[in-house]
Order: C-alpha cells, then structure tokens, then sequence
C-alpha cells in the first residue's frame, strides 16, 4: 500500500461504528499475508487494535479481526507481540463465545502454542473436539491441537495436550467422522502428539491403533493430504514395537503399501516410514512381503524424489533381508493358518541389489579414492558432505535399532554392511538432532570395535569402509566435545 495506508485503516477500525471496523479489519487480514504489510501493522500498533476487535461481541467484527491476528502470527516475528498484547487469551475467549457456529475458524487457527496452553485453550479446544457437533468447529479445534503439538519431542504442549482429560479419546473418535476435513486434522493431530512417548502408548491404548489402520483403508482415494497424515500417524505410534505389532496384527500393511505407491512424494514418504519401522519386527516383515511390498519399496527406493523416502525404503529393505525373517517365513507368520507363497530368494536378491544402488548414489568416486589414500580429517568430511542427508538428522533411533544396524555390519552381505555403515553415518553426524543419543547408544553396544574391523575387512566394499571410518571420526569427534 502507499504511505499512509496501513495507518488509515487502522483509524477507520478504530470506529464506533461495527460495520467499519469489520471492512478495515478485513481488508488488514487480507493484505497481512504479506510480511512486509504484517510489519507496518505491527509497527503502527495494529495488534492491540485487532485484539480489542477480536473481543467485540459483533461476530462479524470478531471473526475479522482474528483473520488479522491469525496472519500476523504465521511468521515468528509478531508472536510474542501478540501474547502480550492479551491476543491469545481473548481468541480462547472467543472459542467459546462462538462454538456453535463454524465460522469461527480464524480463531482456532492462531499458532501461538504456548501462550494458548497457558490460559486454558488446550481445555477450550479438547471441549470443542469433544461435544460439538458442528464438522467446521470439529476440523478446526483438531487443527488447533495439532498446532500446539507441532514442534515434536522438544515441545512441553505435547504432554499437555496428551495428559488432558478426554483429548486423545475425542482426536480417535474424531478420525472415525464422515468428514474428510475433520479426518485429516485429527489423524494430523494424533501424528505430531505420538512424538511424545506417554501419548504414544495412551493413543494405542484408546483405540488409536485400530482407528488409524480403519482410517488408512478407508482413504486411499481421498485427498493427499488426509493420506499423508493417517500413513504419518501410523508411523509416529510404529516407533513403539508393540504398537508395530499390533498394526501388523490388525491389518496396517496393506493399506501402508497402497500410499507407498503413491506419486505424492509427501505421502509415500511417511509411508515408508510408517512400514520401516514396521519392518524391524519379523512378523511385519514377512507380511510386508506377502502383500506385495518388496516391489513397492523397492521402486521408492530407485524412483523417488525424495532422499527421505528412498533411505527409509532401503532401511525397510535391509530389516526385510538380513536374516531375522527367514525362520519366521518357514512356517508363516504365527498367527496365521496360511502363510502366502512367495519366492524370498528372488526378492533378496533383487531388494539387495536396489539397496547397493541406491548407497552408490551418494558414491563420489574422486571423494573415496582421495579418503582411502589419506587418513586427513578433510578427505572424511568431503565424503560426508557429499553423502549427507539433511533430514535424516531429525530421525530417532533405539537401542535396539542401533544395535541391529551394528549387528549388520557383521553380516556376510557386502550390500548390508555398506548400509549399515551408511545408516549409522547419518545418525551420527555432529548437529545432528539425535546424534548424541545414538552415539551413546552405539559406545553401550560396542560398536567401536565392530566398526573397526568393518573399516579393516579386506573383502568389504571401499563404501563400507569409508563410511565406517567416518562413523569413528564421528564417535571420537562427540567424545572429544564431551571431555572439553
């Protein structure tokens, strides 16, 4: 806008009169998507101005105004402003003054996480969820939620949401809803909440597994969006091997492989996550082979554009072939009276063979050649440089997955150790979000060792010893900020 303009609309919202100050809080919502207006607004003191708006009891007027404050708060930069300004507890107000109608969305979708926990919103939001039966309110006070429990394990809201009395049960119940809009921000809703250990479990306990595996089935001809958030759900409550097994038990597999199939790269993504985990347990493993779901990860593996989906689809692959399936596959998976045929050596091979691929990609050959002639620490990271997958730092493992990887670098398959050696170098790059846990985690397997012998094996491809190496570098580079 031209000088002058933010600051006129913020006088005509200044009106006694209602319909002005709905007009000029409108038309600052609207030109508040971009962050330079979102500055001058701020700047002028148009958040205190919005948030008197925000407690007019004009509906209308209201709803105006917590549009602008929802679009200022998008960015990190006026959150705080927001906060103090008293926004955040008069759009908790507001929830309840305006429940029953749904077009109270703007209000839910404020993000200030912490501040609306601290006066009461979680209580408001999970009351929402839980009684009305208005589907615009529904989707909205689940995508609330979601919001508050959006910054993984290090956010304290994700406790608070999961500890609330009837949050979980009303977020299940909700994924059972007719609508596809209230599925999604309640599967979504769920995902980011299974970040916490103690939500995890309560989520199984209250029907969430069989809930999400019903929910999986029932959307694979629906938006990406609510395939993306079922497939993620079911991948943050697999981090716990019971409820892995009792996804496997409860059907989970099948409809995992149909999203792995998926074009949306968002979507065969947390489905390869999903069925990774899934895979470390045998009875999974053999289940994902009987539906089908060898091919399926490894054309993720070979075709897709994400580095996440294709490294998880190899992890999957790897947990499938190094040989815990293989007296299970025997006499089938224990529960069941009929085991599917299917020719495991074929699928081996062909699963090995797409795992050395895919390392091979991150195999500069210049790079390997200059860090097996030098012990310099430059010639390590330029390998690590070239070999690094960003986002695969913000994966955790457990000591059991730790310990298998580790256990894979002694298997005779040249192929599973170079992605062992792989794995454990993108869990253990320094600044890594995990990596200090699972350094600790590899020093109590005794790792050191085996990946000493793995970086010495003679018949061991020059990948696997190079990463092995690194992955020592990478120990003795964190026990080195320890010990300072």
């Amino acid at each position: 806008m031209r000088e002058g303009g933010i600051r006129l609309l913020l006088n005509l919202a200044r009106s006694w009169r209602e319909g002005l100050q709905s007009e000029a809080a409108k038309a600052i919502a609207n030109l508040s998507v971009n962050a330079n207006v979102a500055k001058a607004v701020a700047d002028e003191g148009g958040i205190s101005i919005l948030v008197n708006l925000a407690r007019s009891v004009n509906r209308l007027v209201a709803e105006e105004a917590a549009g602008g404050l929802w679009n200022l708060s998008v960015g990190e930069d006026h959150k705080g402003a927001i906060a103090e300004a008293g926004g955040v507890k008069a759009l908790v107000d507001l929830i309840f003054k305006w429940s029953r109608f749904s077009g109270g969305e703007g209000v839910l979708r404020i993000k200030c996480s912490t501040e609306v926990a601290s006066v009461g919103g979680v209580h408001a939001l999970v009351t929402l969820a839980r009684t009305c039966k208005v589907e615009g309110v529904q989707e909205q006070a689940a995508r609330a939620l979601a919001n508050l429990a959006a910054h993984g394990d290090s956010n304290s809201n994700n406790a608070v949401v999961g500890q609330e009395a009837g949050a979980l049960e009303a977020l299940v119940q909700l994924t059972r809803s007719q609508h596809d809009g209230v599925r999604q921000e309640a599967a979504g809703a769920l995902w980011n909440l299974s970040f916490d250990d103690r939500n995890r479990e309560a989520i199984a306990a209250s029907g969430g597994v069989e809930a999400l595996v019903a929910l999986a089935h029932s959307c694979l001809n629906t938006s990406h969006g609510l395939q993306e958030r079922a497939a993620g759900a079911l991948w943050g409550l697999s981090v716990s091997e019971a409820n892995s097994v009792a996804i496997g038990r409860e059907g989970g597999v099948a409809p995992l492989i149909a999203l792995a199939r998926s074009d949306a790269e968002d979507v065969h993504e947390t489905a390869a996550g999903a069925l990774w985990n899934l895979a470390f347990n045998p009875g999974n493993a053999l289940r994902i082979v009987e539906e089908g779901g060898v091919p399926a990860l490894v054309h993720l593996c070979s075709s897709s554009v994400s580095k996440m989906a294709r490294f998880m689809s190899a992890l999957a692959l790897a947990y499938m072939f190094d040989g815990r399936m293989d007296e299970i596959a025997l006499v089938g998976t224990s529960t069941e009276s009929t085991s599917k045929s299917v020719n495991l050596d074929g699928l081996r091979r062909t699963a090995l063979k797409h795992i050395e691929a895919f390392v091979m990609t991150f195999s500069d050959p210049q790079a390997f050649a200059a860090a097996a002639a030098s012990s310099a620490p430059a010639a390590l990271a330029q390998v690590t440089e070239s070999a690094r997958i960003q986002e695969a730092g913000h994966l955790r493992c457990s000591g059991a997955e730790i310990g298998r990887f580790v256990a894979m670098l002694r298997n005779p398959s040249p192929t599973l150790k170079g992605c062992a050696a792989f794995a454990l170098l993108q869990f253990t790059i320094p600044g890594g979000r995990h990596a200090v846990l699972h350094v600790r985690l590899l020093q109590s397997a005794g790792a050191p060792r085996v990946l000493r012998a793995a970086a010495a094996a003679a018949g061991a491809p020059i990948e696997a010893k190079i990463f092995a190496r690194i992955v020592l570098r990478n120990l003795e580079q964190h026990q080195a900020g320890l010990c300072v």
